[in-house]
């Protein structure tokens, strides 16, 4: 292989040197006069097809000096053959780049392989313009470099996008330098290509160390990268924007919390080409966060000691049984009905039940389903859509979806309509649902307890209550006794309540009267605990002495007079109410309504004797004939 010579001095000179070397050569292969002339019509001939290529084409000897330059390169750069031949080409060539092309050019040369360089040449017009030369050995039968054939193509407009691309990038990091908040660059894998100045500040770290494939393990917390990472790849594979929190360590060793958005950026073929992770300390908000949480969970135990506390205070058999109910329960998420009158703590119970959960900071919901109007309770549930209804401007979220992660307390849930239960039914069924006026599924994870003064399973008979609800409702049911069912348990509520209402009243109270608490044993307690609180806060109030007693007159049972023959009065009447009533019942085999049923054979509404057997506590089903 002929070698090149190293940084010719004199280019023009020792190309006329390798021009007489190659012309001996060709002279002692080509003795015969026709072979000469074949070699010499091949070479005119290339000649022609080299001049036609739309290109600028160059041949070049194995030593890598020019033998011929097409018509289109001498037409683009303005000299003549008998100037550009050999080195002669040279003189095109920007003088601050000369040096480097040779040396380049001579290594190419040397390698035997086809390769490219880029230089800057002067035009015709004396204009400078980058320029890509290309170039590829031609072999002859045994593998001998024999030619070298290329291409000069001009790269101006291609070199000036590549600069404008490097100033509007090197632009792009002045601005997200300028960023307050942390920035982090990646690629579609989630590797990351470049940080800004903030990440940098508050890391302590270089940008070589963020492009490290171990920073995250050097600047997240331990217990937080199982987590992030799973979130991560998720997000990044769904390819929309996503965020999650995490703790950073800071340049000083402290770790403090940060909110990580990821924004995808796509090409114009809507293709994602890098991630954006934009970071925001949330450290303040965190701790804040924290504060509050610790300071609900005091006072949600200090209104579970306080407030409401009576509705479970107790030792009897009824409500020992009830709390051991409670116990068993909370832990779990199964759906619970809590079953009693008004007035006898079943809001009460259902906290109990949320706070006993692994729920329990979460949302606590509560909604009187008797409270809201039929038409609007489907939306108060589960929300609406813009323009679902006449005054629905916007989208308002539901009871359902606020209650996320958390407990949902449906109060009175007889009470619902019969659509709007079977929307409940799904929502148990499926765990999710639809907004009023939506058609987009909403998957939900929420608790669900449920609370009734009616008789459900009556009301399956009625056909104002869905079976099917009802069955999935009835999972674990807990029926909380009437204060009457549970009287051993008054004297030590009373205890209580009068403590309770005489620090309100600022009142101190030493004894309570014997005959109050008789007074209160024997009577019926229509509005249950719930009365028994009215009745307590009014005797206080209007005390004024150190014992505690309460005016019979006070109780709707009771006439003036004699306190115990009313009481004995109302006892005796309500167990024959309670005889005539079950006498009734086992007659029409449990069956309330309809013509047979026991409403009618008493000559009463439905609804006034579904009120009674409830009142007086009798299981009618028990009646009922299999």
């Amino acid at each position: 292989m002929n070698k090149t010579p190293k940084s010719p001095s004199h280019p023009v000179k020792a190309s006329r040197s390798a021009r007489s070397q190659h012309e001996k050569t060709e002279k002692a292969e080509l003795q015969h006069p026709a072979a000469l002339a074949d070699s010499e019509l091949s070479k005119e001939e290339l000649r022609r097809v080299i001049d036609t290529i739309p290109a600028m084409a160059w041949c070049a000897l194995p030593d890598g000096t020019k033998e011929f330059l097409n018509k289109e390169w001498h037409d683009y750069m303005g000299l003549p053959p008998e100037e550009s031949d050999g080195w002669g080409w040279t003189a095109s060539v920007h003088p601050n780049d000369l040096s480097r092309l040779l040396k380049e050019w001579q290594a190419l040369m040397a390698s035997g392989e086809q390769g490219e360089t880029e230089a800057r040449l002067r035009r015709r017009d004396g204009t400078f313009r980058w320029f890509l030369i290309r170039g590829r050995p031609l072999r002859d039968g045994t593998g001998k470099i024999v030619r070298w054939y290329g291409t000069t193509t001009d790269i101006e407009s291609l070199k000036r996008t590549e600069a404008k691309l490097r100033e509007d990038e090197l632009e792009l990091r002045r601005i997200t330098d300028a960023i307050p908040q942390t920035i982090v660059v990646l690629n579609t894998d989630g590797v990351p290509v470049y940080a800004n100045q903030a990440t940098l500040d508050f890391t302590g770290l270089k940008l070589a160390d963020i492009l490290a494939p171990d920073f995250r393990q050097r600047v997240f917390h331990p217990d937080d990268l199982e987590a992030t990472r799973a979130q991560r790849s998720t997000g990044l594979a769904r390819g929309v924007p996503f965020e999650l929190e995490q703790r950073a360590l800071r340049f000083d060793g402290q770790y403090r919390w940060y909110l990580v958005k990821y924004q995808p950026f796509r090409d114009e073929h809507r293709k994602i080409v890098r991630w954006y992770a934009t970071g925001t300390d949330i450290q303040d908000r965190k701790t804040t966060e924290d504060r509050m949480r610790n300071e609900n969970t005091a006072l949600r135990e200090e209104i579970v000691r306080s407030s409401m506390l009576e509705e479970i205070v107790g030792s009897s058999v009824a409500i020992r049984e009830v709390l051991e109910q409670v116990a068993k329960v909370a832990p779990t998420d199964s759906t619970v009905l809590i079953e009693g009158e008004t007035g006898t703590g079943k809001e009460l119970i259902a906290r109990a039940i949320h706070n006993g959960s692994q729920r329990v900071n979460r949302a606590f919901i509560r909604v009187n389903c008797a409270a809201i109007p039929r038409g609007l309770i489907a939306s108060e549930l589960f929300g609406y859509e813009p323009e679902a209804f006449t005054g629905a401007l916007q989208r308002r979220m539901g009871r359902f979806e606020a209650a996320e992660g958390g407990t949902i307390f449906l109060d009175e849930v007889g009470e619902l309509p019969l659509e709007t239960q079977a929307a409940l039914l799904h929502v148990l069924q499926n765990r999710e649902f639809e907004r009023v006026g939506g058609n987009e599924s909403i998957l939900i994870d929420v608790r669900v307890l449920v609370a009734t003064k009616k008789d459900l399973a009556a009301a399956t008979e009625d056909g104002t209550f869905r079976k099917d609800l009802y069955y999935r409702l009835n999972i674990f049911p807990i029926h909380l006794p009437a204060l009457r069912d549970r009287a051993d348990d008054i004297p030590l509520l009373v205890e209580y309540l009068v403590e309770r209402y005489g620090s309100k009243a600022r009142k101190k109270i030493r004894s309570i009267s014997k005959d109050t608490l008789a007074l209160f044993q024997n009577y019926q307690w229509p509005g249950n605990i719930r009365e028994l609180q009215n009745v307590i806060e009014r005797a206080v109030i209007l005390s004024e002495s150190e014992r505690f007693s309460v005016n019979a007159s006070w109780l709707a049972s009771l006439t003036p007079g004699s306190a115990s023959k009313p009481i004995r009065l109302a006892s005796d009447l309500a167990l024959r109410e309670k005889t005539m009533i079950e006498s009734a019942l086992r007659e029409a085999q449990g069956k309330i309504s309809g013509p047979t049923g026991a409403a009618a054979k008493l000559g009463l509404p439905r609804q006034t004797l579904e009120s009674k057997v409830k009142r007086l506590g009798i299981k009618r089903y028990r009646f009922k004939i299999s």
